[in-house]
């Protein structure tokens, strides 16, 4: 950080099966380059599970969508606004290739375990979205922590798990009910996947 720079922290809380939360994701990381060389932006993700009583090995995704919004057709016709919006980030949504709808415990873990979180939650985004995989599959986990250099994976004992259950009740406890939302030095913060630009503004406001 140079002296121009002011130190801004800056924790997203997301789940790893929200489309939104992808798209925020992108539209952050265009705020930070609009914002670059004002701010040195500190950034952590937050668990935060849409689903908390997903069984453990998932379900099938036209199940749970069926269940969610009263029809398969309602569920496409979502699909299909996150899709367009997606493609203007430059992310390609396979909804019509996902199977299943995973547990996203594991994958909270694993992205509290990374010491470089960005990457993790970025190939975690990927792998579900766009190449259809299964992020409850341990596999999957395992291989998407090689790939990013996560070491201690996978992790022993009931400590993790209980240590990312109380943050995500800590963030429940904010007050926070939807995601992605962007939190600003615990003061401040705003709530969807809005444009870069939006972003920006509030970081300065933020920061000011």
């Amino acid at each position: 950080m140079n002296k121009q720079q002011v130190a801004l922290r800056v924790e997203i809380a997301s789940d790893v099966v929200c489309p939104w939360c992808y798209i925020g994701k992108r539209r952050f990381e265009k705020a930070l380059k609009l914002l670059e060389g004002q701010f040195d932006v500190k950034t952590r993700w937050l668990p935060f599970q849409l689903n908390p009583g997903m069984p453990k090995e998932g379900m099938p995704r036209a199940e749970y969508r069926k269940a969610k919004f009263g029809s398969l057709e309602r569920s496409r016709e979502l699909d299909a606004r996150v899709i367009a919006e997606g493609k203007s980030e430059g992310i390609d949504f396979a909804f019509d290739r996902i199977e299943r709808t995973p547990n996203t415990s594991e994958a909270h873990k694993l992205i509290a375990l990374a010491e470089n979180q960005g990457p993790v939650v970025d190939a975690l985004f990927r792998a579900y979205f766009e190449e259809a995989k299964d992020i409850g599959d341990p596999k999957v986990l395992a291989g998407i922590a090689a790939q990013c250099g996560v070491k201690g994976w996978p992790q022993e004992g009931e400590r993790p798990a209980r240590d990312v259950a109380a943050l995500e009740e800590e963030v429940r406890g904010m007050g926070i009910s939807a995601v992605p939302t962007f939190i600003f030095e615990r003061k401040s913060g705003v709530s969807g996947a809005y444009p870069a630009e939006t972003l920006a503004q509030a970081m300065r406001e933020a920061a000011g």
